[in-house]
C-alpha cells in the first residue's frame, strides 16, 4: 500500500491507499473522488509501517480494502464508520 504524509503549517495529513487504486475515479451519486498520485502515491510501505503511522496521526484519509482493513484491525477505525464508495472501502480519522 502507499503512504504519503502531507504537512500544512501545524497540520499533518496521512494518506494511505491500496496501490491498485492510484488514478482511479470513484463515482457514487453526488460523490466523485479521484485517488490521485499527487495526494496518495507516496512510499510503498508494509501494513505494519502504515498502521503505525495511522495510530500516531490525528488526520488520516484511507482508501482500499487492504488499507482500511488494517486500520480496523489495529483499532484506529470502527468498522461501522467505513463507507463504501463505488465498491471501494474508505475511512477518515480526525482526532482532536
Amino acid at each position: 500500500m502507499y503512504l504519503k504524509i502531507h504537512q500544512y503549517r501545524d497540520n499533518v495529513i496521512v494518506a494511505v491507499c491500496d496501490e491498485e487504486l492510484i488514478g482511479r475515479t470513484l463515482r457514487e451519486g453526488d460523490i466523485i473522488i479521484t485517488i490521485t498520485e499527487e495526494f496518495y502515491k507516496g512510499d510503498s510501505v508494509s501494513e505494519t509501517y502504515a498502521m503505525d503511522a495511522v495510530k500516531r496521526s490525528s488526520n488520516v484519509n484511507i482508501f482500499g480494502e487492504k488499507a482500511v482493513s488494517c486500520a480496523v484491525e489495529c483499532g484506529s477505525v470502527n468498522p461501522n464508520n467505513v463507507k463504501i464508495i463505488d465498491g471501494v472501502a474508505h475511512a477518515q480519522i480526525f482526532r482532536i
